[in-house]
């Protein structure tokens, strides 16, 4: 068996007026991610470590930001394309940890529903997704809420 590593990292700004979406479900605020797609930074920093692990470039490679393509898109059909991108190479998912950066709203009460959503997008077990949420504790651009950033790390694997 070969197993590969991946990390990834994504920011959008927040701006009124755009929906707030975060791994794959979409969470009340006043404020939403500004993107060519949804904005999903948690998905979107999954998927360039899924991407990075399997030495296939990134999500913007892929996806890129000047496409119509992907002017709005779902990031959970960024996602789901992305698996069976490094599936064509012969890999999958182990499994995934991720941070999201935020201070406003609370991320950790939806964490159960972002797993359910990503476990059934990837088709893999919910215990295969860990999704941890912090604070900047009112620093940087994060603290004075002006965006949210995520990171992710992946192990995938491809039998031998």
């Amino acid at each position: 068996m070969k197993i590969r590593v991946g990390m990834g990292y994504d920011v959008h700004q927040l701006v009124e007026g755009r929906d707030l979406w975060m791994g794959g479900i979409k969470i009340e605020h006043s404020k939403g991610l500004l993107g060519h797609s949804d904005a999903d930074v948690l998905l979107h920093a999954i998927c360039d470590a899924l991407l990075g692990a399997a030495n296939m470039r990134d999500i913007g490679y892929h996806f890129p930001d000047t496409a119509e393509f992907t002017d709005g898109m779902d990031s959970k059909v960024i996602l789901k394309k992305t698996i069976e991108l490094i599936a064509t190479k012969g890999y999958k998912l182990v499994n995934i940890d991720a941070t999201i950066c935020a201070e406003r709203p609370k991320m950790n009460p939806h964490i159960p529903k972002m797993k359910a959503c990503m476990a059934k997008v990837i088709g893999c077990d919910e215990d295969d997704i860990s999704i941890k949420a912090t604070t900047t504790e009112k620093l940087g651009f994060t603290g004075r809420e002006e965006g949210i950033s995520a990171y992710a790390v992946v192990l995938i694997e491809k039998e031998a």
